[in-house]
């Protein structure tokens, strides 16, 4: 039956909808308030809270087609793809799920009938794998599911095949929910392996050919791993079903590959197009790899920017500027030299636009950040391929013909080449590439990474602990509340028995609050919580499910459950809302000067200031930045209502609330609205979010507003700065004392201020210009001091050594006589140092055919500390300046044992 991706995502959603499965859309691909995950993996993320018992589901059955991918942590394809004909980044995951409800028996019937009956899977190509157990964990093979498959399917006994932890145990990540799992798989028939050539290979199930390919996998969660590694038995037994539309639409339309379906066949023509080569579907074959990688990567890049990701050098970031490179370099593989990927975007929306509106909606956006970030690889790939070239030179010099591990990991690290491409470049060579040294300084930066996140564990250890729901809709009305101490967390346990004296940090759980938990933006309350005898400073207030926790100490007495307490919100609060309104009028007022393409792409409401990040492709010009502030202002001074009403989602929708894009939202919302008086007027008000945070009740609280940044965040990203009411009068108290000791300082009135810098600048550069223009002496005596250093430097095999001091000049100049040395004393490294006032400066410079051997920042970066100083710069040339010019003599005489030390090692 042939099906096009569309009618299979359709008709398996419409399957478990005749099974009483509700829908439920697919949540963004960036991960909303889970700091475990960089990145949806799999359906379930969206559903962690119910399978950790920390939230009630709304529904006992659901179905949908979920964002996934996998680049980072223990599920990590990024350098499997291209290589074969179904492995991906991006993908999407066809799933149902049970939360209490069904479990094996039905997973099982209903998998094996979708397929074969409904749509026309051969049984005879079909067979089933159960989890083996495993004695590590303590857990006994999976029979149950066994025996369903030979009960309640036609699948005879020896196609039900059993196999280990690694293949039918699922698992999240490190830590959270888990289970065994049974996989179906297909048998493509023989002429489908792609491992002919190998010795020994044997075409089975799991055994890695392209013959047996994983169709579906029935996850049957029943546990949770914590972070010490145990397994504790979650609350309920739920379903979790995954599986990949690409596979399936493969087998459907009877392709051979993935990449032929129609789900990636308009990026494959638009290749084609651009570059005049074709895709054949073939393995092992430099074109078709590059298709692949390219199909796949823009994929995953399109949705992840869709979803609040944008390239940086950390976090999520940085996984998206690696994959972004890796298919930017597999570009030149086909002739692709200049930036390519963003005129990709309209193809990608083509095949999935339909299924995922929200990539139509930020097209513009998308192509402008990918443009933006390829334009600015280039030019780190041109430095990327000199370094490999060096390195390649230095391996064909060797006895082994291999490229080091180090050499390997730093074009990865540093220049974004991805491993497989290192290998490519150097077999054209005729060299290997030392991938098991590769391997290891890539587990040594993932220890590094994870050691990273152990901040995030405060949250996550709780993980799985029942803990009571905290009433907290008093936040909008109140700053106190009586309440009664249910708990404490300690040390990642909740303590329902627990007292504590003065001294301790933990965190207070009380049966109602008017506390705001940090979320959406805006950090959470600070006060107190005082009983008769204690009193608790709250640092900090955050939520897990329906749980308010309030983190702090406590500063004197004790506390125990059971105490009534009074709760109390520090006055902080109502500078908070004053800027949370204010960042809905600033929403507002920068659709109306810069256009309705401005999107939020993130927000810090505080009590100092309100930042916020919008989508817009270049900086703000300073008449666009006033205008907006003038919108703001009128509004404020307007005095204009604020008014706050929960409505089922749709309803909310259909009024013109915005919803911020990737946030996660229930299925009634709150919204705030400016302009009108109450719920029934909301169609009045010109200003309309959806938002759970406290807000002022009238515009004319918030007093001003003033931008004091606008500044770049990353491409296609722009970030607003700004300040209201009393942190505003602060500010411009602030401004306006500089403004009087300017004018004191200028013999001025402030009136006159900027006539007066304005006529010193020009007298300062007319008396620039004419120094510039006049004979230099010093530097004829820095060549002359630099020629005489020469003769007197000393050797460590053919390497001269300069070092020495030179009388007062500028940096121009003693950089003069560093290239001067370079060209009379190669291969050289030299280190030159001056004192000119109260400062000292040093110069590091190395010859071309060193750089790989020593750097000329490494050199200052030990020697500068001496005079207090601090720089930088590249391999070849380094300069740092200092506070101590009588320790340059000191750190002069250092240079030279460090230059030998690098010299030595190497």
């Amino acid at each position: 039956m042939m099906l096009s991706a569309k009618q299979i995502r359709a008709g398996f959603i419409d399957f478990f909808k005749g099974k009483d499965h509700a829908f439920v859309p697919s949540s963004p691909i960036v991960p909303i308030g889970d700091q475990t995950l960089l990145f949806a993996n799999a359906g379930m993320n969206q559903f962690k809270d119910i399978f950790l018992g920390l939230a009630t589901p709304s529904r006992r059955r659901a179905v949908n087609s979920q964002k996934c991918l996998r680049v980072s942590g223990k599920h990590n394809d990024l350098e499997e793809v291209g290589h074969d004909n179904y492995h991906h980044t991006f993908f999407e995951m066809l799933g149902n799920w049970s939360f209490g409800d069904y479990f094996k028996a039905e997973t099982i019937e209903w998998a094996w009938q979708l397929l074969t009956e409904v749509w026309g899977i051969n049984p005879d190509q079909l067979c089933a794998t159960v989890f083996a157990g495993d004695a590590a964990d303590n857990l006994p093979e999976d029979s149950e599911s066994a025996s369903f498959w030979t009960k309640f399917t036609p699948l005879p006994a020896g196609r039900v095949l059993k196999f280990g932890k690694k293949d039918n145990f699922w698992e999240m990540g490190e830590t959270g929910p888990c289970g065994p799992c049974s996989e179906i798989h297909i048998d493509l028939g023989p002429e489908r392996c792609d491992k002919k050539d190998v010795p020994g290979h044997k075409c089975a199930v799991n055994a890695g050919c392209a013959r047996f390919i994983e169709l579906w996998n029935l996850v049957f969660i029943q546990f949770n791993r914590a972070a010490d590694g145990k397994l504790t038995p979650l609350p309920a037994k739920y379903v979790d079903t995954g599986a990949g539309l690409e596979r399936i639409a493969a087998v459907m339309q009877n392709k051979r590959s993935n990449y032929d379906t129609d789900l990636f066949s308009p990026i494959t023509e638009k290749l084609t197009a651009m570059t005049g080569q074709k895709f054949t579907s073939q393995l092992n074959n430099k074109t078709d790899n590059a298709f692949r990688v390219i199909a796949d990567h823009i994929r995953a890049l399109t949705f992840a920017i869709t979803d609040g990701a944008t390239p940086s050098n950390e976090g999520r970031g940085y996984v998206i500027r690696r994959i972004l490179r890796r298919a930017s370099r597999f570009g030149r593989e086909i002739g692709l030299q200049e930036p390519f990927l963003y005129k990709l975007v309209p193809a990608v929306d083509d095949c999935l636009g339909e299924a995922f509106p929200e990539i139509k909606a930020r097209a513009d956006y998308i192509s402008t950040v990918i443009e933006s970030e390829e334009a600015s690889f280039g030019k780190t790939l041109d430095r990327g391929l000199e370094i490999f070239n060096a390195a390649a030179d230095k391996a064909q010099k060797s006895k082994s013909k291999t490229i080091t591990g180090d050499d390997a990991f730093q074009l990865y690290d540093t220049y974004g080449f991805p491993i497989d491409l290192t290998q490519l470049m150097a077999q054209e060579r005729g060299l290997s590439v030392n991938t098991a040294g590769f391997d290891t300084l890539m587990e040594q930066q993932r220890s590094r990474a994870r050691a990273a996140q152990k901040g995030a564990q405060f949250l996550i250890t709780i993980a799985g602990i029942e803990l009571p729901v905290t009433e907290d809709l008093h936040k909008y009305k109140t700053d106190r509340v009586a309440a009664t101490i249910s708990g404490f967390i300690d040390q990642g346990a909740y303590k329902t028995d627990a007292k504590f004296e003065a001294g301790a940090e933990i965190g207070v759980v009380l049966d109602k609050t008017c506390f705001y938990a940090e979320m959406g933006g805006q950090v959470g309350d600070c006060g107190t919580i005082e009983a008769d005898r204690g009193k608790f400073f709250v640092d900090s207030t955050a939520k897990v499910a329906d749980c308010v926790i309030h983190r702090g100490h406590l500063v004197e007495g004790t506390l125990a459950v059971g105490d009534k307490v009074t709760a109390t919100v520090s006055h902080d609060r109502d500078a908070t809302k004053k800027n949370h309104t204010a960042t809905h009028l600033l929403q507002w007022a920068l659709q109306q000067v810069l256009g309705k393409s401005v999107a939020q792409q993130g927000s810090l409401v505080c009590p100092d200031y309100l930042r916020f990040d919008f989508t817009y492709p270049k900086a703000m010009t300073p008449d666009e930045v006033k205008k907006v502030e003038e919108l703001v202002r009128g509004t404020i001074i307007a005095d204009l209502p604020v008014a706050c009403a929960v409505l089922p989602r749709n309803e909310a929708e259909k009024v013109g609330a915005m919803a911020l894009f990737g946030e996660k939202y229930g299925e009634e919302v709150r919204v705030v609205a400016v302009g009108a008086q109450d719920e029934k007027g909301l169609n009045l008000a010109f200003s309309k979010e959806f938002c759970g945070g406290t807000h002022v009740d009238r515009t004319g609280v918030i007093t001003d507003f003033k931008i004091i940044k606008e500044e770049s965040v990353s491409a296609g990203v722009r970030r607003i700065t700004a300040l209201t009411g009393q942190g505003l009068s602060k500010y411009l108290e602030q401004r306006s004392d500089i403004i009087d000791e300017l004018a004191v300082m200028l013999k001025v009135s402030p009136e006159s201020i900027i006539e007066r810098v304005s006529k010193i600048l020009a007298e300062n550069k007319k008396f620039a210009k004419q120094l510039k223009s006049a004979p230099h002496q010093g530097a004829a005596d820095s060549l002359a001091e630099a020629k005489h250093l020469l003769e007197s430097c000393i050797k460590t095999g053919d390497v001269s050594i300069i070092v020495g001091k030179l009388s007062p000049t500028t940096v121009e100049q003693a950089r003069a006589a560093i290239d001067m040395l370079k060209m009379k004393a190669k291969p050289a490294v030299i280190v030159l140092g001056f004192v000119e006032g109260d400062k000292a400066t040093l110069l590091a410079g190395v010859t071309d055919d060193l750089v790989k051997t020593i750097s000329a920042s490494d050199i200052l970066k030990q020697i500068s500390p001496i005079i207090e100083g601090g720089g930088g710069g590249r391999p070849n040339m380094a300069q740092a300046g200092g506070k101590k010019p009588e320790k340059l003599d000191d750190a002069l005489s250092q240079a030279a044992d460090v230059v030998k030390a690098k010299l030595k090692s190497s």
